[in-house]
């Protein structure tokens, strides 16, 4: 039988949202390839997606896409909207996807920021941000992809051995060691 800690939930997601938030708002305007920057906005409702899912994985996706959309340029919502799509999709299992599989859990992560990349590009186009095709793809949509999948591979490292339940980042066992994945109790031969 595993134990819900929600609170060590909502301060695990606290702890993600501000590590997040001030990679976004210090390292992504400030490093990036072409004109493609890393989306931590992406990264944080993924990662909350990945391991908690649900409501609270589609509410986290909302609000880091309405945060990552006050501070840029782009219009107000769109990266919201793609945001809490993409939180819906990814944890609509509600399972620590992470801890359990962190191989296809990268790929579906890259999926999903392709996919986020070019829509959002592609509106950028559309409202007049972006000069040509040749710009959204090449310039926007790939730098950005590269760099957001690259820099989501240490969070879902991190996450991955975190334990098997929650934003669990650093248990240990009694002894000192790292726990062991899978259940903290279990009932036994009943």
């Amino acid at each position: 039988m595993q134990v819900k800690d929600s609170n060590k939930n909502k301060r695990s997601i606290g702890w993600l949202a501000l590590a997040c938030l001030l990679l976004q708002l210090a390292v992504a305007p400030n490093f990036g390839i072409g004109n493609g920057r890393i989306n931590f906005a992406l990264i944080f409702s993924a990662v909350v997606a990945l391991t908690i899912g649900g409501r609270t994985g589609v509410l986290c996706g909302f609000l880091a896409g309405f945060v990552f959309d006050l501070s840029t340029t782009g219009p107000v919502g769109l990266m919201a909207l793609l945001l809490t799509v993409s939180s819906f999709q990814m944890g609509m299992e509600c399972r620590n996807r992470l801890s359990e599989d962190l191989g296809p859990s990268v790929i579906l992560f890259a999926i999903h920021a392709l996919v986020v990349s070019l829509v959002y590009h592609l509106a950028m186009l559309v409202v007049g941000q972006a000069s040509s095709a040749f710009d959204v793809i090449v310039l926007r949509m790939l730098p950005t992809l590269f760099l957001t999948v690259l820099a989501f591979v240490p969070f879902a490292y991190i996450y991955s051995h975190g334990g098997g339940s929650g934003l669990d980042l650093g248990r240990k066992s009694a002894r000192g060691g790292h726990a062991k994945h899978g259940p903290k109790y279990t009932l036994g031969k009943l």
